[in-house]
């Protein structure tokens, strides 16, 4: 494969060739700090103020959520380099090589949110700050042709793939960071650390909106564990892990800058509105522009289409290549085509006939409670595999095979799914919206949304017992044996062509 960027990627989920993986883990950092340094950033950064916190509650609020979801998301880093292809395909070894679907939809509908979220963000920044700046109509017509230009930008990203992708996020990390920094200057003469928030000291809803401001700020890294295999599997399977895991960290870590630009501003929106903004329906953008000097309004609108390319790119390549990974049929390109028609038709439809701006936000947080458990079961899988997986098995179903180490009971892993399906049902009972979603057992702690951390710890407890109680087959755990785990001797069927009928399959359940 050529290393042009002009030149179309011709890989879609199969083991990228050793001689073609040249990325290095500076390219995952910028690809993935990328993706996160946008406004949509910014909005989760004022979060923290529109709950009623102070300032300085609101950044250690942030501090606390962006290092616990960057140590999250981590060790999700690994698997693109051991096994060449995404991190779906890589659950097949924990999922079954049918079960590894999981992933491929939750990234999916991941991505889909997340690009809407990126275009009409964007848009709004860009038809809002050229509306004061130019006088530009601020009405429906402008509207449309800001997202229809936005999104058909980032789709001729996606289709080029990696190497352009990569290329895109080069520029936008220096760029971005550039105008976000520049925002110092433009908001130094407003910005107040001492922004004392709306809740008094001692207040009953202090705790709870502090760890919902954490937490929002804590589903940020953890959006990206799906897709960061996507971006790493280009890296060569010699590199060492630790580095691996540092880029995709810092990753996150780095996008306090977007974080911080965010609670600064959102606090001096809220000083300057003399009244609350309702956390259910933010407009922070619109009070962005409020408060902005009007030199700040073309750094603004750069920010906006910068970050919002970046975002964009990430997510969409993303589900193009979990499309191709489900639906075989389909090339990268051709998977990439239809998932980014069908997400423009979306993005329009939601926005002008179905006005889902506010419930897409929803849509988003709900998908990421369902795929934090699925992200721990691939950690503690890494961890009783001793990180050795065989990425000729993982192939099985892209491949139209059956059988291999990884085919389990007919292709299913119970103990995965089961897992998953248990701690995300149960993260979604404890989930705490106000205004837009409350699960049923979404008061138990005091009206604090603990949905997160309620499916990653019931995740580990039952995908472990169930390993316990179910050992699964020696074969799956390599050379050197399973870690934490006891493993059975069941046979293994081999891999067979899946027309080929196989005379007896053993249960591995």
């Amino acid at each position: 494969m050529s290393n042009a960027i002009t030149e179309i990627e011709t890989y879609g989920v199969e083991r990228i060739p050793d001689a073609d993986r040249t990325a290095r883990p500076l390219d995952l950092f910028r690809v993935a700090f990328g993706g996160a340094n946008t406004f949509a950033t910014c909005v989760l950064g004022a979060f923290p103020i529109l709950f009623g916190l102070s300032f300085w509650q609101g950044l250690a609020a942030t501090v606390l959520g962006l290092v616990v979801g960057s140590l999250i998301l981590a060790p999700l880093s690994l698997f693109g380099p051991l096994n060449g292809t995404n991190n779906a395909v890589s659950s097949s070894a924990h999922l079954g090589v049918h079960g590894r679907v999981v992933g491929s939809f939750l990234s999916l509908l991941t991505a889909i949110a997340f690009f809407s979220i990126s275009v009409w963000s964007s848009g709004d920044a860009l038809v809002g700050g050229a509306h004061r700046f130019v006088g530009l109509p601020d009405d429906d017509v402008s509207y449309a042709v800001a997202y229809g230009i936005f999104a058909v930008l980032v789709l001729v990203v996606c289709v080029y793939g990696f190497r352009f992708m990569l290329f895109v996020n080069k520029i936008a990390v220096a760029a971005a960071s550039l105008l976000f920094v520049l925002g110092v200057f433009a908001f130094a003469g407003d910005f107040d650390p001492s922004y004392p928030g709306t809740l008094a000291p001692g207040d009953p809803l202090f705790w709870p909106s502090f760890i919902g401001a954490a937490l929002i700020v804590l589903s940020n890294p953890v959006s990206f564990g799906a897709f960061l295999g996507d971006w790493s599997r280009y890296i060569p399977a010699d590199t060492p892990r630790r580095r691996v895991m540092a880029a995709a960290f810092c990753s996150q870590i780095a996008t306090i800058l977007p974080f911080f630009f965010g609670l600064a501003t959102a606090s001096i929106i809220a000083e300057k509105a003399s009244q609350y903004v309702d956390p259910a329906a933010p407009n922070y953008v619109g009070g962005l522009l409020a408060v902005s000097p009007g030199w700040y309004f073309v750094p603004v609108c750069l920010i906006a289409l910068i970050g919002g390319m970046s975002t964009g790119t990430t997510s969409l390549y993303g589900t193009g290549l979990d499309f191709s990974s489900v639906f075989t049929r389909f090339s990268r390109v051709q998977a990439t085509l239809f998932i980014g028609t069908l997400s423009v038709v979306f993005i329009f439809v939601g926005r002008f006939a179905a006005n889902l701006t506010q419930s897409i936000s929803t849509f988003a947080t709900l998908i990421i409670t369902c795929t934090a458990p699925w992200m721990v079961i691939m950690m503690l899988g890494y961890v009783t595999r001793r990180g050795w997986y065989d990425p000729e098995a993982l192939q099985v179903f892209n491949r139209r095979q059956r059988g291999g180490r990884y085919w389990f009971a007919h292709g299913w892993n119970a103990r995965g799914l089961v897992a998953w399906l248990v701690s995300a049902g149960l993260a979604l009972t404890f989930v705490n919206l106000p205004g837009q979603f409350v699960g049923p057992l979404g008061h138990l702690a005091n009206e604090a949304d603990i949905s997160l951390p309620v499916g990653l710890g019931a995740a580990a407890v039952l995908y472990l017992v169930l390993l316990a109680l179910f050992p699964e087959p020696r074969a799956v755990y390599g050379p050197r044996g399973p870690r934490l785990v006891r493993a059975a001797d069941t046979p293994v069927p081999p891999i067979v062509d899946a027309v080929t009928t196989p005379t007896v399959e053993p249960a591995t359940w």
